[in-house]
């Protein structure tokens, strides 16, 4: 399993910005995150900066949302639904799509979910719940 570090986050999701505006060659990661990054143009000019990138510190009293953070679950939904895991994932993710009409708006669902699930693993110290994640992905799609 790969964990990379904040800043080895950072410098991906700079790089690969770079790299994508500058019509640059993409590994295959690389163009995942730049098609994430295409649809959140208002996080272009932060990954611009990979300096001040490196300094910025995203505190909820800010009430600002981390670009890196939420790019990093775009990819991760983006893994578990190539995947499919937990799962069934991918069928939820597919049926809020259809719902939604919006891949998009499905993932921020998603999101939503999944940082529940791990600020509940956090709390409670117990690993992360998949089942109670997929659940509420799920409802989200059948509601």
């Amino acid at each position: 399993m790969f964990a990379p570090s904040q800043l080895e986050v950072r410098r991906f999701f700079c790089a690969t910005y770079r790299k994508w505006r500058d019509g640059a060659p993409l590994i295959p990661m690389e163009a995942l995150a730049a098609d994430w990054i295409a649809e959140h143009p208002e996080y272009h000019d932060e990954l611009a900066d990979e300096a001040g990138a490196l300094e910025k510190v995203y505190t909820v009293e800010e009430g600002r949302t981390n670009p890196f953070l939420h790019l990093s679950m775009h990819l991760t939904i983006t893994e578990q639904h190539a995947i499919d895991q937990p799962s069934g994932i991918r069928q939820a993710v597919d049926l809020l799509s259809a719902k939604r009409n919006s891949r998009h708006e499905a993932h921020h669902v998603a999101m939503d979910a999944l940082g529940e699930m791990i600020w509940a693993s956090q709390r409670s110290g117990l690993p992360p719940d998949g089942h109670a994640y997929l659940d509420k992905v799920r409802q989200a799609a059948t509601r």
